[in-house]
């Protein structure tokens, strides 16, 4: 038996500023042939499907392993060049008994608003109808017609933060080795719930609510639950949340408990909402706190979500309040950067921060600052690997210190700022760029965790997101997206 593996993928934030092209791709992954076998290879269910096909003795073919930093629209070329190649090494390959791919599920490029659905039909029309196709995809995805009538599976991850890939790679290569072997008929169903919004699983009731999915995974004949949250700033035509349930040869049945679960999720929606501070109201917290740190998420300027990372906004309140004890990050600003090594640690000079990269970064902030630590090729942890960060700096300004770095990545883990030898515990605010995957690191050296809804690329007022290309009505713009009426 053989299986063809590869990876294409990126998150497209549709309002963000920033063209994703092969540089960003370059900067983030990109192995051809040979990815995970390298010792730094960070995709994990590439690795996790190539090492379950060698214990079974299955040939293997890996094809492309693309994947960028979330951003803007990918430019045409990038994204045909990445999917032809990926294309190309499948038909060298066949024939092959299972293809399995690793996308995001809300990449969007020039002339595609569903590049995982095209991606998917170019396979099947290489592959024929006698070949199971998977495909494991991030919960920030836009589940289509195109990619369920093509894929024989679609996983998704089930938690965020997103700790769980390699898990569900094994569950996409179970479910796919059992098609193939003809142990199962894997049938999609799908239910639209009508939302969008954003959904935390480490806390009640989502935590309750995944756990509930999975309970009925291998029984009854279903296969696998997933609940694909959408992505909120992905303005395509399917971009609200759904319920996705494959089940073995039983299409009504799948239907049925996607159906089901659909309309628990769905009356879980208010108890399920983040409660998000204005800055002001966070200042005020943040000042009043007796106990620290008090980490603040600058939910809007995640560069996870396709946000510059070099928004100013909380920067200037913090600044302007006088607030001492602080800790922020990350910053990108490779000029900034570049200025702070070309000084030197120790050196005192007065650095213009942030604000490059258009209307949602603000303004820039002039600060006198003293370089206090310089980290070349800087990393940090991001689950099981690592996220690169570029060349980094410490810099302190007047009981503020911040970390600026020269890849744009969002704040995932304490050690982001802890190898600069500073203890994060000794900070009386924390304030982080990143909407949750900061949380699992974060949450237990916090005294509390506050979401902040400052101005930026990724504002998270679900109601006033300026969609053009979303089909239908959806909560909580309406109260009832289920009434033809609202």
């Amino acid at each position: 038996m053989k299986i063809f593996i590869a990876c294409l993928g990126t998150e497209t934030n549709t309002f963000s500023p920033l063209p994703t092209g092969e540089q960003t791709f370059r900067e983030t992954m990109l192995f051809r042939g040979d990815g995970s076998s390298h010792p730094d290879f960070p995709a994990a269910p590439l690795r996790v499907w190539r090492r379950a096909a060698e214990e079974r003795q299955m040939q293997v073919a890996e094809s492309l392993c693309a994947f960028a930093q979330p951003a803007g629209i990918t430019v045409r070329r990038v994204y045909e060049g990445f999917r032809d190649e990926i294309l190309a090494d499948l038909r060298r390959a066949m024939p092959v008994d299972v293809v399995l791919l690793n996308m995001h599920g809300a990449m969007v490029a020039d002339g595609y608003d569903d590049c995982e659905g095209d991606m998917l039909r170019r396979v099947r029309e290489v592959v024929g109808e006698g070949v199971t196709v998977g495909l494991e995809l991030d919960l920030h995805c836009s589940i289509t017609p195109l990619m369920t009538e093509h894929a024989d599976a679609i996983v998704t991850f089930k938690e965020y933060p997103h700790v769980d890939p390699p898990e569900r790679a094994v569950e996409l290569f179970e479910i796919c080795l059992a098609g193939a072997e003809g142990r199962a008929e894997p049938v999609i169903a799908t239910h639209d719930t009508r939302m969008i919004s954003m959904w935390r699983t480490p806390v009640e009731p989502m935590k309750g609510f995944v756990e509930r999915m999975q309970s009925f995974e291998g029984r009854d004949g279903i296969l696998s639950v997933s609940f694909a949250h959408g992505f909120p700033w992905g303005d395509v035509p399917q971009a609200t949340a759904k319920m996705l349930v494959i089940a073995d040869g039983d299409e009504a049945r799948a239907q049925a408990l996607a159906e089901q679960l659909g309309r628990e999720i769905w009356d879980l929606r208010e108890a399920c909402q983040t409660e998000m501070a204005s800055i002001e109201e966070a200042m005020v917290r943040a000042e009043a706190a007796t106990a620290g740190p008090v980490v603040l998420a600058d939910v809007s300027d995640n560069a996870g979500g396709g946000a510059p990372s070099d928004s100013t906004f909380l920067l200037r309140a913090m600044v302007d309040r006088g607030l001492t004890g602080v800790l922020s990050g990350l910053y990108w600003d490779p000029v900034a950067v570049r200025f702070c090594m070309e000084a030197g640690e120790g050196a005192s000079f007065e650095l213009r921060i942030g604000g490059k990269c258009g209307a949602a970064s603000g303004d820039p902030v002039d600060l006198a600052i003293t370089v206090k630590r310089i980290v070349a090729d800087a990393t940090q942890s991001f689950g099981r690997g690592t996220a690169r960060m570029g060349d980094a700096v410490l810099v302190s300004a007047g009981g503020i210190d911040l970390v600026l770095n020269s890849i744009r990545t969002q704040t995932f883990h304490p050690n982001a700022f802890e190898q600069f030898g500073i203890d994060v515990a000794d900070y009386r605010t924390i304030a982080v760029k990143s909407t949750q995957h900061f949380y699992a690191g974060f949450a237990p050296v916090a005294a509390e965790v506050i979401y902040v809804a400052a101005p930026g690329a990724i504002q998270p007022d679900f109601a006033a997101i300026p969609f053009e290309s979303l089909q239908g009505p959806y909560w909580p713009k309406v109260e009832d997206p289920f009434n033809a009426d609202g």
